[in-house]
Parts: C-alpha cells; structure tokens; sequence
C-alpha cells in the first residue's frame, strides 16, 4: 500500500497529508468540467495544503491557445466557479504558475508527441516524473481514439505511476461497456484505470463507510431482521435544458440509476470490509451486486415504473415546458426522465428485503438521500444519510413529550456537517483527484463493479425498449412524479419518505416566518399525499379532521349545493378553521388538477398548536385573508 494513502484511521481520525507529486494531464481542458470541477477543485486543495509543490497540470483541447491564455481563462473562470468563502489571489497564483497548455486535435498523432513532449519538460528534475494523471475530460464519443493515440505516443511506457481517469457514462448498456472494458484493458492494466464517479466525492457517501465501520452500535442491527426496507432517492427540480442531444439518447437509468444509486446501494449493503484496504473495500461492492437478482419481464412490469416530465410549474414558480419541447429532444421521444424500481438482494444479510430506488428530473425538489426504515412502527425509526444538498445524517425516534403525562411523539437528532465542521464547500472532485494523484483506487470503479451494474440495469432497459411508453408524459414538472411510482410502494404496505427541509415549508405563506424550532418540528410530522384530478381529498360534514398543504395543482372548495366556494392553490393551507374549532367539515374540498399534498394529522396538529401558541394566530389570519 502507498504510503501517500488518503486513509483516515477510524480509530483516531487523523487527516490526511499532502498528496504525492505528479502531474495531471486533462484532455479537454477547455471544457465545461474543467472549468466548473476540475480547476476548483485543485484550487480548493491548493488552499487547504494538500497539493506538493512538485505538481503540474498539462492541459489539451482542439481549441487555439497557448499556456498564457490557457492561465488567463482559467483565471477568469476561477472567479465564477471557485467555492471557497472569499478568494486567496496567492494559492491561485501558485496554481496558475503550474498550468500549462497544448493545443491539438484528438485523432493527430503529432499533437500527442507534443502533448508527451510538454509533460516531460515540466516534470523534468522533479518528483513528479514518476506519477503521471491521464484525465479524458471528453465525450465517451473520442475514448476509443485518444486511448490509441495515448499509447502510440508511449504514455503507457512512461517511467513510474501513470493512471488514466475516465468519466462516466462508462458505456450505454452491458455490451458497450464490455467492450469499453476489454479497449482500455489492452493498452492499460486495471489497476491502471480509475473509473470515476463524482457522487463518491461527495463527503456524506464517503462517511457511509465511516458510519458502517466505525459505529458498531448498528453493527447487530444492520440486516434484514431489523431492517424492513431501505430508500435510496436523488431528485432534481431541473429538466434536461441544454442536455437534450445527449439526454435523449441515454435516459434516467444510464444516468443515475446504473451509477451513482448502484454505488450507494453497495455502500450501504456490502457487507462490513475487513479493512479500508481498495482491494478489499471494492471487492465487498462487487460481490454485493452480484447478489442482486436480475430482473424478469414480469418483475420489470410490476416492479419498475418509469416516467417522462410534461408542461408545469417549477419550484421557484415559474413555468416548465415538458421534456419533449426541451431544446434537440425528439418531439416523439419516449427516454424516460424519472425511474422508481424495486430490487432483491439474495444473500444471507438481506434475504427478504426490498430495496428502492428512485431518480427523475423537473421535480417539486433537489435532494438525494438513503433512507433506512427499521421494522416496527411505520415512521418510528429511521435512519436517513442526507447526500445533497444538505449533508448529513439523521435518526428518527419516538420520544417522550415533555410534561407529566407519558406522551410519545416524533423525535429527530440529526447531525449536519456544516454545523459540525468549518469547512469550505467543495465540488466533490477534490478527494477524487487527491486520492488519484496517491494511487488510492478505493473510490473508482473496478471492472467487475461496472460490468455488474449493467447486468443489474440491461433487463430493464431491454424490456422497456420492447415495449415503448404510451403514455408520456406521465407528471407535471414540478410534482412528485408520476402516480405508479406512488402505487409501487403501496402494493407493498410502504410509501417513500419525501425528506422535506426547512425550505420546502417556507413555500407556504404561514411557515414563511415561523420560528425554526417550529419547523423542525413540522419536518418530522408531515406526510406526503399525491392525488389524482377530480379526487375528493375531504367531505362536507367529514369530522376527521387533519391540516393539508398545497406543494402543487390546484383545488376547489365546494358546498352543499355543489357551488364552487373557492379555490385553493399553491403554498395555501386548508383544513385549519375546522382543527381550531373542533367542528366538521363546512365544505368538500376536491382535485382541480394532479396534486402534491402535504398532510398534518389532527393529533400532530394539536400537539404543535398546543407548544407554539402563535401558531393559531397565524393560521387564523391567514384564513381569514382568503375568505375561507
């Protein structure tokens, strides 16, 4: 093992050190991620002292440039990108001074020598010769050629470490990453390709292992005895917008499903590995994927639900145009923009338990989290790792109400890391290029890991190419998703735990003000409820009484005679007036439009009002402000 490992030792949480000498070679420097990732990144490790002084980025791109204006771009794009707090004009300035920069075309060899040339001569004398970063920062379209132009140019004969760093998409279905595979495998030993995932950057899937191996208090606890079902969602309230041309031909599945949500699952379900050893960590996520029970047609019908974002409404309000008006999206395009899917595990650990996993585009918010239901009271227990965009980690329990009566209710204790740590937010590229420069592959993708995956995911995707949608698009932008998502955990008992935040309250007119205590307390009591247009959500005279909020669509409120008395929309209350007074139903409250509720219980509602007297006053003014 390299003694520039990028280990923390769980035992005494050490940190890391300076990384080794090298010099990272990006092909396509002047692009998108360059520009957004790469280069913040290596500023970010530059501030915080953990890049060597003999280190070197050699950038190539098919556009014009020379080093100078290489390191005036990159100058003025640090400026909008960087992540940090306040900008250090003297680390930048560090960082600037050992940028370089090649222009050539992919398919010339003459522009490889140069590019090899140029490595070389900035190396030249120092520790950094021996350890060389081949970054294809390209489209999975020119992998094949530059690989084969790398090695006629002899930077797989170089001298000490070299590693070549490959973006996802790693492959469009199991055929073409096989193939991918057994290219780069001619020309590059495995432990020579790094296949990189930028969701294992981000700090809260790297404490997954931390939190497996390094508490184990949840050690007897974590398998299929005590755990009824585990959650693992990633949500994003924008469309495709101007990655139509590659969206269309890839799809939610190859875009997240197959990767990012594939990878946290492993973390979550692998078994324990012995040590943080790379070897031994990446082969415990391999042998959890090869327990995953490969999916049937008919598993793939019941168990699978895949949809496509029609017109709506955005999160911020404003209006979205459906997937398939989306600038270079086939008009007729049946890709799927969100997938629900149920899966199996078929070892000893998890034999019985399902596994939900679930990811779209334009919807009501941004998140991704794991979430662990333990088994008993529904709600009572979970476990949740918060991804992004907040992170952190979170217990749901039942505790005891303060006061003399032995009352229970919905706890939380949750631990964020930007309460705990003072650190600066990253892009979740730098541990990814700090543990390549150290030749630590735990955090990359093996060939085994890859190839898994895709035999997880291809019975999908050919059934679904079978048998094309007809029905899409299937959800309103900004929504929950389409209703057979819904209908997948229902069939089972269970529904998806929509992780709400502090934010996702502040919609509302009442909780635009309320005091956070409050809203902690409502985070952990709200339920979600998706209906249909034309549903009734309550009755006239109904004496059941709880306290809804509109996240989105649009509902009437009727009377005796059945005369509209008004409409509800979004970000308004209802249900309140009948709470406070303890009275029935004064009118029927139904559907307009697909809606996105948020449901209080009586019984939750009573507690809170009771803890937060200004609660009421508020719910009072509110809906006497609309007439109700």
């Amino acid at each position: 093992m390299s003694s520039h490992r990028a280990a923390i030792d769980v035992r005494s949480g050490q940190a890391s050190h300076v990384a080794a000498a090298g010099v990272l070679v990006i092909l396509g420097a002047s692009g998108d991620l360059t520009k957004r990732l790469l280069m913040p990144a290596l500023y970010n490790l530059a501030c915080d002292g953990l890049l060597p002084d003999d280190f070197a980025v050699v950038g190539m791109a098919r556009g014009d440039g020379t080093t100078e204006t290489f390191r005036s771009q990159q100058r003025q794009e640090i400026a909008r990108f960087h992540t940090r707090r306040s900008f250090d004009e003297q680390r930048w300035q560090w960082l600037e001074s050992r940028l370089h920069y090649t222009a050539g075309e992919f398919g010339d060899p003459e522009a490889y020598s140069q590019l090899r040339e140029l490595v070389a001569k900035v190396a030249a004398g120092t520790a950094a010769a021996d350890n060389t970063l081949l970054y294809l920062a390209i489209s999975p379209d020119f992998f094949a050629v530059v690989n084969q132009q790398l090695a006629a140019a002899g930077f797989t004969r170089l001298p000490g470490r070299k590693r070549i760093i490959v973006e996802k998409p790693f492959g469009k279905d199991l055929a073409s990453a096989h193939a991918l595979n057994q290219s780069l495998l001619s020309l590059w030993s495995e432990d020579e390709i790094y296949r990189i995932d930028h969701y294992l950057g981000k700090e809260t899937v790297q404490n997954l292992i931390a939190f497996r191996m390094a508490n184990a208090m949840f050690a007897p606890l974590w398998n299929a005895d005590h755990i009824d079902h585990i959650q693992i969602t990633a949500t994003e309230t924008v469309g495709v917008e101007t990655r139509g041309q590659y969206y269309d031909k890839t799809g939610v599945v190859r875009d997240m499903l197959q990767n990012h949500l594939l990878q946290m699952m492993a973390y979550v379900c692998m078994e324990p590995p012995e040590s943080l050893d790379p070897d031994v960590v990446r082969d415990a996520k391999a042998r959890l994927l090869e327990a995953v029970r490969l999916p049937g047609p008919d598993d793939v019908e019941r168990d699978c639900v895949r949809g496509q974002y029609g017109q709506g409404v955005k999160a911020d309000g404003t209006p979205a145009v459906g997937y398939r008006e989306e600038p270079n999206v086939d008009p007729h395009s049946n890709t799927p923009t969100f997938a629900a899917i149920k899966l199996h595990l078929d070892n000893d650990r998890w034999a019985g338990m399902p596994v939900y996993l679930r990811s779209g585009k334009s919807l009501w918010k941004r998140g991704t989290e794991i979430v662990v239901q333990f088994k008993g009271q529904a709600e009572s227990n979970l476990l949740i790792f918060h991804i992004q965009p907040y992170q952190g980690v979170e217990i749901r329990m039942q505790a005891k109400r303060p006061g003399p009566a032995f009352q229970l209710q919905r706890a939380g204790m949750r631990f964020d890391y930007a309460d705990t740590f003072e650190a600066s937010r990253g892009t979740g590229y730098e541990v990814l290029l700090y543990t390549a420069l150290n030749g630590d592959p735990t955090l990359f993708s093996r060939t085994d890991f890859v190839e898994a995956s895709w035999r997880v995911m291809q019975p999908v995707l050919d059934a679904w190419s079978e048998t094309p949608a007809g029905d899409f698009p299937n959800y309103e932008s900004g929504t929950w998703g389409p209703r057979a998502a819904t209908t997948l955990l229902e069939q089972d008992g269970r529904h998806w735990h929509e992780c709400l935040s502090r934010e996702v309250l502040c919609r509302s007119a009442f909780f635009a003000n309320a005091p956070t205590v409050l809203l902690n307390t409502l985070v952990l009591a709200f339920r979600p409820l998706a209906v249909e247009a034309g549903a009734t959500v309550v009755e006239r005279g109904d004496s059941t009484c709880d306290l809804y909020i509109v996240c989105r669509g649009a509902l009437e409120a009727v009377g005796a005679a059945d005369e509209r008395l008004g409409i509800v929309r979004e970000g308004e209350c209802f249900g309140e007036m009948a709470l406070l007074l303890n009275q029935p139903r004064s009118a029927t409250v139904r559907a307009v439009a697909h809606c996105d509720l948020l449901v209080l219980d009586a019984e939750d509602f009573q507690r809170i009002i009771a803890d937060f007297p200004q609660a009421e006053a508020d719910l009072r003014q509110i809906a006497a402000s609309r007439g109700a």
